[in-house]
């Protein structure tokens, strides 16, 4: 098959239809002869691949000779390079071969150097090797004859101690390449040179040993070059065939007919821009007439862009334009850079259908790509209101020219939907302009049954009106309204219920005004919307409900009103977390003795848990504070019960098989805790984990005290607390604060404490304002944590309302100690209760005097409506109230303290205790408590506690 298909395309194939033997030129027949070569028809230079031949052959040639020229040039030059390298070594060597310095300081240097200097040159191949005095006076040289004379040539550069390299005419050697090298002694002084040369035609002769190989290697070259390019006409030639018109003329047969039986238009267009050519699909999508061809194409009658891009004859692809009806997609390119005349070649295919196809595929993608951003948009926050607006935001405008949300207020408020009711909230609006005149925000909307959104909502499916217009029942809700809404543009419109786990939760309502009206193809999009924004707004209303609990809990577990105490100015601020509530309290806890503690800690979480295990701590604080515990005992009591509660609730998961993270334990719980005294002015603070206060003195220079800082509570293993005592003066500002207010994502805690101290920096301010300032300089937009802020103004008790009295060790002195404290009472006009004060101090004196130790003292503070009574001792025993037989002798002093006073109590200190009462200014006037008295002085002293 090979050899058949080989010889039908030779030449003698395509003229087989001629007689045997018929000569063309002379007109008679001939005999019949032999084949000739394909040799000689190649190299004809009258064809095409003859002259093909020929012109690579000369090409190739001029390649070879100008490469050989390049070659010879390069080699001499590399051997010039090469001899200066050798004459430089040589030099080099001589001049510092050992000895050859003290030769040239001898008496007679060329007997030493001659035999030297004729060994290097045989050795290093070179022509010459002579070294002459400062001089120039020759001690050595190949020719005898010279030494002794003087040199030719320059070398001041040697002399000056630098080498010298020159090409020179030397005596009885001839042109050379000459290095000079000074030799130098060890004060760096030239002795003498040597100069060491290799002749040029030395040189020479290395690059004509090369010339050789050179044209050998060009003749090869050229050999292989010429016969390639042979092989390569001959190929030429056989594949044209050899075509005689006969052939042509077939061939362009053919052509004509494939160009009008192909389903593309084809046009040929002259240089200015007048018809060639133009096939049966051409003439019948451009709708040509008759006589098309040899006219201009402007004036075929070609729809303006077209006839314009056929005419401009610039190359275009794919480019489509209107042809009548039809959408032609148009390829247009230049014939010159073929060969051809100046023209352009246009090939036309109708796209009409493939149009419609590709703008359905569009819609089908851009829906898709809709409801993919709205899986990616709508839900981001758990905000119900947000989610409406991002449903509405991504539907306008690639949906809808204009979106409404309503939801219902059950909805907005986090509680489960009421499904009979038609009353809906407004709660985003989105539009392609703002005055529009649908309902606005907020508005409360409540759906007639005629509406579409009521029959959405009873059929739980979407609702589509494409004409307005024509629709009647939507008109019923506000008639008026209704008439602006259609003389504003809007004419469809698609309303689609907000379902969630079988709840509606409200109504999207999608109205156009200018895209194209709604069909049914559009419900499936709005129901998808719809359905993923019910989703995330279920979840938002779910998020709003358990945020509400949280946040509901947390404040009833926070104080509603701080209590009432004359020690210290207070405002606070709590913030819970945009995301949900966590474990920040804050606490003022009045104490006896006019003091004030001031709490401020966190619980590491969010949630239900956080909160509820802040209220657990909240009330342990209070607990402990009601012991009258120091600061540092109640973080050391804390710390261990925190533990405690820890291992509980870690053993009843493990016990309950809870999964991971259910009823997670209270670890990284934090307190900052402080007690203030107004009387002496010092506040007593310790933390376990938490951030240090910050301290504003009344000149408002703002400091961050030094607390020891313990670990969080239930990580300390019972390590001590350490606390810090300060001394503040009246006016100072002490503000505490958790790490919600100056820490944050984007912000280190450096920062947030140099914006605290910012905010702080202002002397005369009273707490609230200190307040807003801090949460005016420090709150983020949605923080992320709770903030809560303590900030509080030290005040100090008037030192005339505090009377002390050191008692000694004897019943003898409560007598006396009774007067003063009448006499004093009486300068505060306090009369009234002066024989109640009297009996409560002679109880608690003589209970420190027979059971306590020393030393013993007595204080009365008058504070606001209360006045203290407190003795101290060295003894740290407590007594304890009790009820008295009748058989009794004693036992009954706690119990008459107890029914006198309004609070009675026992606080340690670290020399004892402090046993301290409080009454009412308020007291009870003489009657039956004045003839118990008088009752009990009668039978003696008063009975010892």
């Amino acid at each position: 098959m090979a050899m058949h298909r080989r010889a039908a395309r030779s030449p003698g194939a395509a003229r087989s239809a001629r007689p045997a033997g018929w000569s063309g030129l002379q007109g008679r027949p001939r005999a019949p002869q032999r084949p000739r070569a394909r040799l000689p028809s190649v190299l004809s230079v009258r064809s095409v691949a003859g002259q093909f031949l020929v012109l690579q052959v000369g090409v190739v040639l001029l390649l070879v000779v100008a490469a050989v020229v390049a070659l010879v040039l390069q080699g001499r030059s590399t051997s010039l390079q090469e001899a200066r390298q050798r004459s430089l070594v040589g030099a080099e060597m001589f001049a510092n071969a050992p000895g050859t310095l003290s030769a040239m300081k001898s008496a007679d240097p060329s007997a030493l150097l001659q035999p030297r200097a004729e060994e290097a040159r045989k050795q290093a191949k070179v022509n010459y090797v002579i070294a002459f005095s400062p001089s120039g006076i020759r001690w050595t040289h190949p020719d005898p004859r010279l030494i002794g004379k003087r040199v030719v040539g320059s070398y001041a550069d040697a002399l000056a101690g630098k080498v010298h390299q020159a090409t020179y005419n030397t005596p009885g050697v001839g042109r050379a390449v000459d290095t000079m090298v000074p030799v130098t002694d060890t004060d760096g002084k030239v002795v003498g040179v040597v100069s060491v040369g290799i002749t040029v035609k030395t040189v020479n002769m290395r690059v004509m040993e090369q010339l050789p190989l050179l044209f050998g290697s060009a003749a090869v070259g050229l050999a292989l070059v010429t016969g390639g390019s042979a092989l390569v006409s001959r190929r030429l030639r056989r594949q044209t065939h050899g075509l005689e018109p006969a052939e042509m003329t077939r061939m362009y047969e053919h052509h004509h007919a494939v160009l009008h039986s192909v389903r593309e238009g084809v046009l040929v267009i002259g240089g200015e821009g007048r018809l060639l050519l133009a096939n049966d699909e051409a003439a019948r999508l451009l709708e040509l007439p008759e006589d098309a061809t040899g006219r201009r194409v402007t004036d075929l009658g070609l729809s303006q862009p077209a006839a314009a891009l056929l005419a401009s004859g610039r190359a275009v692809s794919d480019e489509v334009v209107r042809a009548g009806e039809r959408l032609l997609a148009v390829n247009v390119r230049p014939t010159a850079p073929h060969g051809g005349p100046r023209s352009s070649v246009a090939t036309l295919r109708d796209t009409t259908e493939l149009r419609a196809l590709a703008g359905r595929a569009r819609i089908a993608g851009e829906r898709l790509q809709l409801l993919y951003d709205a899986g990616v948009r709508i839900g981001t926050t758990l905000d119900v209101s947000g989610t409406a607006e991002e449903l509405a935001r991504i539907a306008v405008p690639r949906f809808a020219d204009y979106a409404t949300v309503q939801l219902r207020d059950a909805v907005r408020r986090g509680e489960e939907p009421d499904g009979t009711s038609l009353t809906m909230h407004r709660a985003a609006v989105r539009g392609i302009r703002d005055d529009h005149p649908l309902y606005p925000v907020d508005e409360t909307i409540t759906w007639l049954p005629t509406m579409p959104q009521a029959q959405g909502l009873r059929g739980g499916h979407a609702v589509l009106e494409p004409d307005l217009r024509a629709a009647r029942g939507w008109r019923a809700q506000d008639p008026e309204r209704a008439r602006r809404v259609l003389d504003f543009g809007m004419h469809s419109l698609i309303t689609v219920p907000l379902l969630a786990r079988d709840m509606a939760l409200g109504v999207v309502d999608f109205w156009r005004s200018e895209q194209d009206p709604f069909t049914e193809e559009d419900l499936a999009v709005a129901e998808e919307l719809a359905a993923r924004a019910a989703v995330a707004i279920d979840n938002a209303r779910r998020f709003t409900r358990e945020h509400t609990m949280a946040v509901t809990l947390q404040r009833s577990l926070l104080p509603r009103a701080l209590p009432e105490q004359s020690a210290l100015e207070v405002a606070h601020r709590y913030l819970p977390a945009q995301a949900g509530v966590s474990g920040d309290w804050f606490d003022v806890i009045p104490l006896p003795g006019a003091r004030v503690a001031l709490v401020v800690g966190g619980v590491v979480g969010h949630g239900l848990h956080a909160a509820a295990t802040m209220g657990r701590l909240r009330t342990v604080v209070h607990n402990f504070c009601a012991l009258d515990l120091s600061p540092d005992e109640l973080l050391s009591h804390l710390d261990e019960l925190v533990a405690q509660m820890d291992e509980s609730e870690n053993s009843e998961r493990v016990d309950g098989g809870g999964a991971q993270g259910e009823g997670a334990g209270i670890t990284g719980a934090s307190c900052l805790f402080a007690v203030y005294d107004p009387v002496s002015g010092r506040c007593t603070m310790a933390r376990a984990g938490h951030l240090g206060p910050a301290l504003v003195s009344p000149d408002g220079t703002v400091t961050f005290p030094d607390v020891p800082v313990s670990p969080p509570l239930g990580l300390g293993a019972g390590l001590p607390v350490e606390t810090v005592e300060l001394e503040l003066a009246e006016g100072s500002l002490l503000a505490l604060y958790t790490d919600g207010l100056v820490e944050g994502r984007d912000r280190a805690l450096d920062t947030g404490l140099e914006l605290l101290r910012g905010a702080l920096a202002q002397p005369d301010r009273t707490p609230e304002q200190a307040c807003r300032a801090v949460l005016d300089a420090l709150l983020p937009d949605g923080p992320l944590d709770d903030i809560a802020l303590l900030v509080a103004r030290t005040r100090l008790t008037d030192p005339d309302r505090v009377a002390d009295w050191d008692v000694p060790a004897d019943p003898a002195a409560i007598a006396p100690l009774r007067a003063a404290c009448a006499r004093r009472l009486a300068a505060w006009d306090l009369d009234e209760i002066s024989f109640t004060t009297e009996l409560i101090l002679s109880e608690l004196v003589t209970n420190a005097i027979r059971y306590g130790g020393e030393p013993i003292s007595l204080r009365l503070l008058l504070n606001g409506d209360s006045l203290i009574c407190e003795v101290a001792d060295g003894s740290s025993t407590s007594p304890h109230l009790r009820r008295a037989a009748t058989t009794d002798e004693g036992g009954r002093g706690l119990f008459l303290v107890a029914q006198f006073a309004r609070r009675w109590g026992v606080r340690y200190t670290a020399r004892g205790k402090v046993i301290w009462s409080e009454q009412s200014l308020e007291g009870p006037e003489a009657g039956p408590e004045r003839a118990m008295g008088d009752m009990l002085l009668e039978l003696g002293d008063v009975p010892p506690l």
